[in-house]
């Protein structure tokens, strides 16, 4: 099977290396990826039928596959044409709960794509967890129409937020996120982006995110610090309690609390009981979301609610989902806003129940969809700030 004059891959890489015996289970790490590209330059004489019928000790069955992957339409005796972006770029593998052909893959420059797969940009679904209590926030504090400038610089704070917090969190996590199944081809354990360069990025994103934040009011500024440990320390809970979701809800709900007091410069006990209630909603959302790594998890000595609940997970989000409405009910009330408020409630809570209903926690595609539909729950409370406030 061999053609004269081009080099053997099995030079250059073992079966162990593309098996992932030499890492321990875990995804290649990045000098294994910088030399396949040696290797794929060695292939592009080859047709998708000799590497599929190549001997294993030729090339390794991990090697075929992954070239397979990427060929899916190439005929048995077409020749091998292989996309010059992969001898250029940082080969990434797909990422699991990331939408196929996103805007990420499709329109971002290729330098830009391993960052933007850090930041979660190719995952939006973060930034709009994070931007909804902000935004009811601001739309409670407002009378009428909440001010489109303030909501543009609270989209920006939410985007750079979270991608920052997603590179912290990616950066202490590297090791393990190469042992479970849905995260090893991220751009940290994948080999995509370095340590220093993650690091930097993380940077970054930071000074951007400062700069939305000393744009605000004092007490703002000074409310916005009070943020940093709960950031600080979520990435390490995993490894200490089951109750990981529960810091997550106290550090992603800190814009319940923020875009009140950018509007009226101080707290009052309205932003607080929504603050408490959307604790709750993001506990519930965020252990279906942990039910797709639970075994992973299980293996690795992680921790999260989802293994602490198990199957009795609908019951516990059923308590978390219900805690989320009550405090919507009385954050209106103390709001003082217009009664069609409340049948915006009752229209999210009924959503809640669906999500509640319709759950498989054994189901990681069911599960990656509820999750999603929060970004729903948030538009309909949103929607039904707006409209109270504007009917007054």
């Amino acid at each position: 099977m061999r053609r004269a004059g081009w080099p053997c891959a099995q030079d250059k890489l073992s079966g162990d290396d593309w098996r992932g015996d030499r890492f321990g289970g875990r995804a290649p790490r990045r000098g294994v990826l910088r030399e396949l590209r040696e290797v794929v330059k060695d292939l592009k004489w080859w047709t998708h039928e000799d590497i599929l019928r190549s001997d294993e000790t030729f090339y390794p069955a991990a090697l075929k596959t992954h070239l397979a992957d990427l060929l899916p339409g190439v005929l048995p005796d077409t020749p091998l044409r292989l996309d010059a972006r992969l001898m250029t770029e940082p080969l990434a593998t797909p990422v699991a709960d990331a939408a196929p052909l996103n805007w990420v893959d499709r329109h971002a420059p290729a330098f830009m794509r391993p960052y933007a797969r850090l930041a979660r940009l190719d995952r939006p679904i973060g930034t709009w967890l994070l931007l909804w209590p902000c935004l009811w926030s601001i739309s409670l504090a407002t009378p009428g129409l909440p001010d489109l400038s303030l909501v543009a610089l609270f989209a920006l704070g939410a985007i750079v937020m979270r991608g920052a917090g997603c590179t912290y969190n990616d950066i202490v996590d590297r090791d393990i996120d190469g042992q479970v199944a849905r995260t090893r081809a991220r751009p940290l354990p994948s080999g995509d982006v370095r340590l220093w360069q993650a690091v930097t990025f993380l940077i970054a994103q930071l000074l951007i995110g400062l700069g939305v934040l000393l744009s605000l009011n004092s007490y703002s500024v000074w409310l916005g610090f009070g943020s940093l440990l709960l950031i600080a320390i979520y990435p390490f809970m995993k490894r200490v309690t089951h109750w990981p979701q529960a810091v997550l809800g106290l550090a992603f709900n800190w814009g319940a609390l923020m875009g009140w007091s950018a509007v009226v410069g101080h707290l009052d006990a309205a932003p607080i009981i929504l603050y408490v209630g959307s604790v709750f909603w993001t506990i519930g959302y965020d252990t279906i979301y942990a039910h797709q790594d639970k075994e992973d998890d299980a293996v690795v000595g992680v921790k999260s609610t989802a293994l602490k609940f198990g199957a009795s997970t609908p019951c516990w989000l059923t308590g978390f989902y219900s805690v989320m409405i009550l405090a919507l009910a009385i954050t209106g009330a103390m709001a003082g806003l217009n009664p069609v408020f409340y049948a915006g409630v009752a229209l999210a809570a009924l959503h809640l129940a669906w999500q509640v209903w319709r759950i498989d926690v054994d189901d990681g595609a069911m599960c990656l969809a509820r999750f999603r539909s929060n970004r729903d729950f948030g538009a309909i409370v949103f929607a039904a700030v707006l409209v109270a406030q504007w009917l007054g």
